[in-house]
């Protein structure tokens, strides 16, 4: 019985995954002739099958590629300044918001380049209804200027935008398609990453562009060798225009998925950004290591040697979810210090709403944050993890001979930390009250006071006698 039990299971997930997949190609179908057609290749044609290399585990079919040229990365410099910044604000907008759905995954059809199981649950929203949403998308009130002022007054030092999600529309003025917001479909008509850059550019916060190589909606995206190609020519020309027509661009934000190097010629790719931008921090997330690693939806592992960067949403989605839990003022600071006690970088995550607007509820919540950095951001900014290993009693900063230790389990035991080799020569509590520190040549032991104890974070100063000495900690942030 339990044989037969496991059979008819495995039946149904193969019977779902073909449905899946039916709906999927119909629905591709469906609306493949109401999207512009692309010039024809000058390599040699073949209508051949793409298949992914960071998916499918194989070379791409055909001779054509390159081998993998040098990839550049950031310099010491500049991924200095970068990790001094420490909190960022990532925002995903798009004619999602007026279904209040997840952006791109909400989107029903085949997910070309993904792996079968990632096809058997398809989105909730129709391909016909998700790619005609963008006629709906009129945000009247967004005002960019709003939007840099609550990244500011939140204690972000940078913002990262959707300028393309794996739904394929285009926040941007881009020459290369009409599916985009100054389209003649679009009825707001103006180009939303010009505002926001600008705004960025003229508020003093840096500016930073999230750009999905997925795309979903594009007819020649892995359909085939030949249309893949076509469509590699389109993505490295987006790219081309958005890090030459917006200014200074601080941060890019890659995100292929599972997709390897070969399927987005990421080598190039990368290296393009770098001749046209010099300075920028490039992620891991074009098939090659870049600069940074970005685990998501979580807190990275302790790691110094490394940089990395924590994506997290302040709600439950991505994109603006009506009615959505949002995450409490200690679970956003406890969040912010767990990352920076772990040497990574935050990058927050709002949704706008269809109107333009961001939430009320998460501005307000940034705000908070912000108020707090205002007070305590000594122990954040320009700090780096450490010298302490983040458990489960919270984490420690340091800059210099200064140690930051962040209590974030109350504090009413007494929290026994590993010895240094530096002596402490002062302590005091940046938060409030009293404690006392106790230093051996096993131990440092903490104990606060009543009058020092609060559930979000209490943070006790530790002055040494030396700068601090880190022993490089990895533990796979990414």
């Amino acid at each position: 019985m339990q044989r037969r039990r496991v059979q008819l299971t495995g039946l149904m997930a193969v019977g779902l995954v073909l449905v899946g997949l039916a709906r999927g190609v119909l629905a591709d179908e469906a609306v493949k002739a109401t999207q512009p057609a692309e010039p024809a290749s000058t390599q040699p044609a073949s209508d051949e099958p793409w298949q992914p290399a960071g998916i499918a585990g194989i070379l791409p079919i055909g001779s054509w590629r390159k081998p993998l040229p040098e990839v550049t990365t950031a310099s010491p410099e500049d991924i200095a300044a970068w990790r001094k910044l420490k909190f960022g604000l990532f925002i995903h907008w798009g004619p999602v918001s007026v279904q209040g759905t997840e952006i791109g995954w909400s989107r029903a059809g085949y997910r070309r380049g993904l792996p079968w199981n990632w096809n058997i649950l398809s989105g909730q929203v129709p391909v016909e209804i998700y790619d005609n949403l963008h006629k709906k998308f009129n945000p009247t009130k967004f005002d960019a200027r709003e939007w840099v002022q609550i990244a500011k007054d939140a204690g972000t030092k940078y913002v990262v935008f959707t300028t393309k999600h794996h739904d394929g529309f285009c926040l941007f003025d881009t020459k290369l398609t009409d599916y985009k917001i100054t389209g003649p479909e679009s009825p707001y008509g103006r180009d939303i990453v010009r505002q926001l850059a600008d705004a960025c550019h003229e508020g003093g916060i840096l500016w930073g562009i999230y750009y999905s190589q997925v795309d979903w909606w594009h007819p020649d995206y892995m359909n085939s060798i030949d249309g893949h190609r076509r469509y590699l020519k389109y993505l490295h020309g987006q790219m081309r225009e958005l890090l030459t027509g917006y200014g200074k661009v601080s941060m890019i934000f890659f995100d292929g998925l599972s997709g390897d190097e070969k399927d987005w010629d990421g080598a190039a790719l990368v290296n393009m950004c770098r001749e046209l931008q010099p300075g920028v921090i490039i992620n891991d997330r074009a098939g090659v290591p870049a600069d940074n690693s970005t685990p998501e939806q979580r807190i990275g592992h302790m790691d110094t040697k490394r940089p990395w960067e924590t994506c997290m949403t302040i709600g439950t989605q991505w994109s603006w979810k009506p009615n959505d839990r949002i995450k409490s003022f200690k679970e956003c600071i406890q969040t912010l210090v767990r990352v920076v006690g772990g040497d990574g970088n935050l990058l927050f995550n709002v949704g706008p709403m269809p109107d333009g607007r961001i939430e009320p509820r998460q501005a307000d919540r940034l705000r908070e944050m912000g108020r707090w950095l205002a007070k305590y951001g000594e122990s954040i900014y320009d700090t780096r993890g450490g010298p302490f290993r983040t458990d489960q009693w919270g984490a420690a900063t340091w800059r210099g001979k200064t140690v930051y230790v962040h209590v974030l389990d109350g504090g009413k035991k007494p929290v026994t930390l590993e010895p240094i080799d530096r002596k402490i020569v002062s302590h005091r509590v940046l938060t409030g009250g009293q404690a006392t520190v106790v230093q051996t040549d096993k131990s440092v032991t903490i104990t606060l006071s009543d009058d020092a104890r609060n559930d979000v974070d209490a943070i006790v100063v530790l002055e040494l006698d030396g700068p601090v000495r880190v022993k490089d900690v990895s533990e796979n942030a990414g």
